[in-house]
């Protein structure tokens, strides 16, 4: 049975630190849902109301858009080894830039990786636990490491290029403001 919460408590967020993968959902109020798994030890538990995750460059960039367009965020954890359990944090999303004044305050949280493009915090209005009893086994066999190889490879510069050639508006045509001043 589904349990709510209104924020984190020591227990979920131990859970969240053994967890290897998550997932964000956004959307739009017009246009497609967005779904994403993350991992590489990139989220983090700032406080039993907040949480941020290191965001990477990647081929679109729907989460910033959305999150401009109205500021609905979902994360989502399962676990797939040890007890069943699935974790929904629900609240308003906050992207941070490096141009951003608060920028070296939340990049404190992180060990910076190639491809850092932008951090997303999560202030949380809600959390959920549900049983997750449907969830498979998996064995976690380690983090692919073709994204840090790829935004090594490109280079500053060539990130760059990247950002502004794919990252600056959602598949729905939302601005994403990556570049915005």
């Amino acid at each position: 049975m589904a349990k709510f919460y209104p924020e984190l408590t020591s227990t979920l967020q131990a859970f969240i630190a053994q967890q290897q993968i998550f997932f964000t959902a956004s959307a739009p109020t017009q246009g497609r849902i967005n779904l994403s798994p993350k991992g590489m030890s990139t989220f983090r538990c700032i406080s039993p109301q907040a949480v941020a995750y290191l965001d990477l460059t990647g081929s679109g960039n729907e989460t910033s858009a959305h999150i401009a367009e109205n500021g609905r965020l979902t994360i989502m954890f399962c676990s797939f080894v040890g007890e069943p359990l699935i974790l929904r944090l629900y609240g308003q999303g906050e992207v941070v830039r490096p141009r951003d004044r608060t920028w070296s305050h939340w990049l404190a949280y992180f060990e910076e990786l190639p491809g850092t493009r932008q951090i997303v915090v999560l202030h949380i209005e809600s959390v959920q636990t549900s049983c997750g009893f449907g969830v498979p086994l998996y064995e976690y066999q380690g983090n692919r490491d073709r994204l840090i190889h790829w935004a090594t490879q490109k280079g500053s510069a060539g990130l760059q290029t990247y950002q502004h050639q794919n990252n600056q508006v959602s598949i729905d045509g939302y601005p994403t403001d990556l570049f915005a001043g």
